[in-house]
């Protein structure tokens, strides 16, 4: 005799879990997650674009209307300073954040940069005197330094090694393509300023309030618009998967290496840079070019112990891939040189490209030219971000042909080349200028392709967040002396200047002329590191 259907004992069913109940994500392994990376870490590198080319075209008017003087020496050095503070916060957050991903995971770490110079921009539209910018754009900077770090490591871990170039061109892409839009969507206010007035008014605003956002080329403006990068978090929260080469790491142990102790190396090792920076911006300070270039020399000792201590200590904890008997010595070595390369075009870029702008603002400020001026200055930073998008992704296919070293070389050249084009044979602004403008941008920015592709290969996936934000921001301070030296030389050197038989253009032209002679300095130190071609990224 049997039991009816109905009558059999059963098992009661276990209840979900909340783990259970929760929507998975696609993992990284998927084609789904690896297109959800990449798009929120290109999404975070334009709006990273968007941030850097954002001061360089509001820059001089903001630091006249905070300092309420027409002395352009005294503009020229405080531009140079605010940059200085911005590129030193880039490098602190290369490695703070950098730590961060390595510790607690690449997505988590990246909304949480974003987040920080998303809301830091945004209030750089409320400063009321020029250090405030200068103090709001090194905290923003700690975040933008972070996410380019960990978008790299993200991409890179999760597509696979034949997508590497593509990877790397579309990284140096995507920064510009946001330097491109924030130019037009100053160009586009700066034409149509009567109905932004009118929008601002029928927002509620006062008609004082409204005035003080849009005067002075709508600096102000431009900077509250900064915080709109902020939305992007919560795409990267609730969307993005987590690196499975990062979280394979963590399953085997290696993240619990880094220690939040290890960071106070860091702090200390921001005195270097901020020492650096009040040897040569203090205005008439009776201190003796010898002193200046010890205390600089100096201060990049203290920065490289204090930024690479972190990195120190987890190796010698058992993070270390090397040899038992020689500690982290390739890894550390490769960050160094791997930073001056990055310091390299860094340096160009910021102490002679990103003068572009200014420059022709110059020039038709004093008639050359025929234009608006803050027309002038838009144009020129659209067709530097135009030249940009080209160079970068040239960049990076080119390295993948014909090697990572060979490339580098010929980028150091022709950015040489270009920038001295430009500052020396264009002393007028028209047509001629914008496009010797494009070639600039198209060989100084190229080396933003080419550094996402070689710094994740110099370095394994337990480390590679930090290293590389160290490799590529600890080039910034370096970029900050340039930044510096660009804004005294052009007060040094305010008159022509005959030398080799050949009439150097003063001002502005000298000053970035002489800047971008540090590229004959990477044309030969990329040839210290290894050819990493045809190698597969390391675990």
């Amino acid at each position: 005799m049997t039991l009816p259907s109905d009558s059999h004992p059963t098992v009661p069913r276990r209840a979900p879990s909340a783990h259970q109940r929760a929507p998975r994500l696609p993992t990284t392994d998927s084609a789904t997650g690896r297109w959800l990376a990449l798009s929120a870490a290109l999404l975070g590198w334009m709006f990273d674009g968007a941030e850097m080319g954002l001061f360089s075209l509001v820059g001089r008017p903001a630091v006249k209307d905070l300092l309420n003087t027409q002395d352009e020496a005294l503009v020229s050095l405080w531009f140079g300073i605010v940059i200085a503070f911005f590129l030193v916060g880039a490098a602190t957050g290369g490695v703070l954040f950098g730590w961060l991903g390595d510790r607690i995971g690449r997505v988590r770490a990246m909304a949480l940069s974003v987040l920080t110079y998303a809301l830091f921009t945004g209030l750089c539209g409320f400063a009321t005197d020029a250090w405030q910018v200068g103090l709001l754009r090194f905290i923003g900077a700690l975040g933008m330094g972070g996410e380019w770090s960990l978008g790299v490591a993200l991409v890179m871990e999760v597509w696979p090694n034949r997508s590497r170039a593509l990877m790397a061109a579309l990284i140096g892409a995507a920064a510009n393509v946001g330097y491109l839009l924030v130019g037009y969507i100053a160009l586009l206010i700066g034409r149509n300023m009567a109905v932004v007035e009118q929008s601002l008014q029928a927002m509620g605003l006062s008609a004082d309030t409204t005035g003080e956002l849009v005067d002075n080329g709508a600096w102000r403006l431009l900077m509250i618009l900064g915080v709109t990068p902020a939305l992007l978090t919560f795409l990267i929260r609730l969307f993005v998967p987590e690196s499975h080469r990062w979280e394979e790491e963590k399953r085997q142990g290696a993240t619990t290496h880094w220690a939040a102790h290890d960071l106070w190396g860091l702090a200390l090792g921001i005195l270097g840079p901020a020492a650096i920076i009040y040897l040569w911006s203090t205005a008439g300070a009776p201190y003796a070019l010898w002193i200046r270039v010890a205390g600089t020399l100096a201060g990049l000792a203290v920065a490289v112990a204090g930024y690479t201590f972190p990195v120190l200590r987890f190796l010698q904890r058992g993070g270390s891939v090397q040899r038992a008997d020689q500690p982290g010595v390739p890894i550390l070595y490769r960050m160094v040189m791997a930073a001056c390369l990055s310091g390299v075009a860094l340096v160009g870029t910021w102490g002679s490209a990103q003068w572009a702008p200014s420059y022709a603002q110059k020039l038709t400020e004093a008639g050359i030219g025929i234009t608006s001026v803050t027309e002038a200055r838009e144009q020129v930073q659209i067709w530097l971000a135009i030249g940009a998008i080209i160079g970068t992704i040239l960049a990076a296919l080119i390295g993948s042909w014909l090697g990572r070293r060979l490339t580098y070389s010929l980028m150091c050249l022709t950015a040489f080349g270009s920038t001295v084009f430009l500052y020396q044979f264009h002393h007028a602004y028209g047509t001629s200028f914008l496009v010797a403008t494009t070639f600039v941008g198209i060989c100084t920015a190229s080396f933003y392709g080419w550094l996402p592709l070689y710094l994740p290969e110099l370095f394994p996936t337990r480390v590679r967040a930090t290293a590389q934000g160290f490799s590529f921001n600890f080039g910034r301070i370096i970029a900050a002396i340039g930044a510096l030296q660009a804004g005294n030389l052009v007060g040094m050197f305010p008159h022509d200047v005959p030398f080799g038989g050949i009439l150097w253009k003063g001002a502005y032209p000298l000053a970035c002329t002489t800047i971008s002679l540090v590229y004959i300095v990477g044309f030969l130190l990329i040839w210290c590191l290894p050819e990493t071609k045809g190698q597969p990224l390391p675990d």
